[in-house]
């Protein structure tokens, strides 16, 4: 931790491997001393739904699971700690700022001898959530469950009761300002995102000499053009292969061929993992459908908000298959136009609404090579296509730079948030004469 904060005077050997040493006015005692068990079953027309998160406890998510459980839920009162007992949802917990209802799976505890507020950051530290899951039983080895008789017997430390509203006054302070600074970040990454697409979008469409004559496209989506611009349909420029409906029957863990589809892409069209990986194992793989390095493709299949007409180049490292959800460039007119030009057009935030008008499909919209191939585009001279793609490629280079800049300070801010926590609630700083600081 960093120095501006003091150690206790002196520490004693707590007995507890979670806890380590603590100081000598505290004590080590079982979480069940400090807590009552609630058992009672409601039903959610009487006590609002709540969600057990990440972030705390907070009214029912829309993106919930919904069950026909309504009238089979546990009670939870304002100031109760609510923790889920499953191992997949590591880190869901808190102290409920409502009355409500959760689901079974969670397990409710009233306060009772202890501060809410010093357990809601007790409770939800690093340390703990990892104790707690320790004490976890189930068949399958990546998920089991705690039960809350386990949870009664875990050691806490035991702070008096001062303390401990100086640790959660402390912590309430300091980690929202932690918060803040996170929440800063963020929005620069949202803003970052919004001017990499706009640079891309006016590249393509309007160019980059800002004092260039203009003329009217006659084009909707592509507004005013460069007047030396030429109008081409992009059936003149490539051609599009369909991909290939490969038997999900020989899909496995592992394999030499990995399946890609539309949720492998991304906006910027990137390349993107998705867990877990199809690998096909079958024998009856047609080799035309074995996708090559560097290729180009089109998703014509909406799996992610605003993928629809996205492109993508094959990335080198594995053997990829060409699903039937994808368009394969091919023939390309490169003589017309250039491969990075119309791969940036293709991931332009114009072009893909315009792909997407030309949609069908009520939940997942999809497209076909040759709604695709009807669409017109202008496009300046093959020299200017390729200075607009390099400066199209240096833009996002440095929109990237400070993208992943933004990305490391959120992770060090959330290390330090959750280092911060862990050494106030287990006793390592002392913030009982702690000043405040904007």
């Amino acid at each position: 931790m960093p120095r501006k904060y003091q150690a206790y005077p002196e520490y004693k050997d707590s007995g507890v491997e979670w806890l380590g040493d603590i100081p000598t006015h505290w004590d080590a005692k079982r979480l069940g001393q400090f807590f009552e068990e609630r058992r009672e079953k409601v039903s959610d027309t009487d006590y609002p739904a709540l969600s057990v998160t990440m972030q705390g406890i907070v009214p029912q998510l829309e993106t919930a699971a919904k069950t026909d459980a309504g009238d089979n839920r546990k009670l939870v009162i304002k100031n109760d700690f609510v923790i889920n007992s499953r191992s997949d949802r590591k880190g869901s917990s808190g102290v409920s700022p409502f009355d409500g209802s959760v689901s079974l799976i969670s397990i409710v505890m009233e306060p009772r001898r202890i501060v809410p507020s010093y357990v809601h950051h007790l409770l939800r530290s690093y340390p703990f959530q990892e104790e707690f899951y320790r004490y976890g039983k189930g068949i399958v080895a990546d998920l089991w469950s705690t039960n809350s008789s386990e949870m009664k017997n875990i050691l806490i430390p035991k702070a008096p009761e001062e303390e401990q509203k100086a640790i959660a006054d402390f912590l309430d302070h300091e980690t929202a300002k932690i918060d803040t600074l996170i929440e800063k970040q963020q929005q620069l990454i949202k803003l970052l995102k919004e001017k990499h697409q706009a640079v891309i979008s006016h590249a393509v469409t309007k160019g980059l000499n800002p004092n260039a004559p203009m003329r009217d496209s006659g084009i909707e989506w592509l507004g005013e053009v460069p007047a030396h611009w030429a109008e081409v349909p992009l059936k003149a420029l490539l051609g599009l292969k369909h991909g290939y409906a490969f038997d999900s029957t020989n899909f496995a863990d592992s394999g030499d061929y990995i399946l890609m589809t539309p949720g492998n892409f991304n906006q910027r069209g990137g390349f993107r993992h998705k867990a877990p990986e199809k690998h096909y194992v079958g024998t009856d793989i047609p080799e035309d459908f074995i996708l090559e390095s560097g290729q180009m493709l089109l998703a014509m299949t909406e799996q992610g908000p605003g993928l629809l007409g996205c492109a993508l180049f094959v990335p080198d490292k594995d053997t990829y298959l060409h699903n039937q959800r994808l368009g394969l460039v091919r023939n390309l007119r490169d003589d017309k136009v250039s491969e990075k030009y119309l791969f940036h057009l293709f991931n332009s935030s114009r072009c893909r609404a315009e792909v997407s008008v030309s949609s069908t499909g009520a939940k997942v919209k999809h497209t076909s090579p040759e709604k695709i191939l009807s669409i017109k585009i202008w496009i300046p001279p093959l020299s200017e296509q390729k200075k607009i793609a390099r400066f199209i490629d240096e833009m996002t280079d440095k929109i990237n730079d400070l993208e992943v800049k933004a990305e490391q300070t959120i992770f060090l801010l959330r290390e330090r948030r959750t280092a911060l926590i862990s050494a106030a609630v287990t006793g390592k700083i002392d913030v009982r004469n702690h000043a405040f600081q904007n």
